[in-house]
C-alpha cells in the first residue's frame, strides 16, 4: 500500500500506535502487531523488515521521540 492510499486519520492513527509498536519489537513481541498496522507503517517507511524481523527506520525512531514528553 503506497503512503498517498492512507488517510490522514489513518496516518494520525498510526503516529499515536507507533511507540507502542517499538516496545512491542524491543521486548520481542512482534507477532502482538496486528498484520494491517505492520503493513501500514511498513508503507509509511517508518518499519522496514530486516534480516526477516522488524525494526523502527530512522523515520520511525524520530516519530517515536517527537511524542515523548519534553
Amino acid at each position: 500500500m503506497a503512503q498517498a492510499l492512507l488517510s490522514q486519520p489513518r496516518r494520525d492513527a498510526l503516529r499515536v500506535e507507533l511507540p507502542h509498536v517499538a516496545d512491542l519489537l524491543h521486548h520481542r513481541r512482534a507477532s502482538e502487531i496486528d498484520d494491517a498496522v505492520i503493513d501500514d507503517l511498513v508503507s509509511l517507511s517508518w518499519l522496514e523488515w530486516l534480516g526477516g524481523s522488524l525494526q523502527l527506520t530512522t523515520t520511525g525512531t524520530n516519530i517515536c521521540r517527537q511524542q515523548q514528553p519534553r
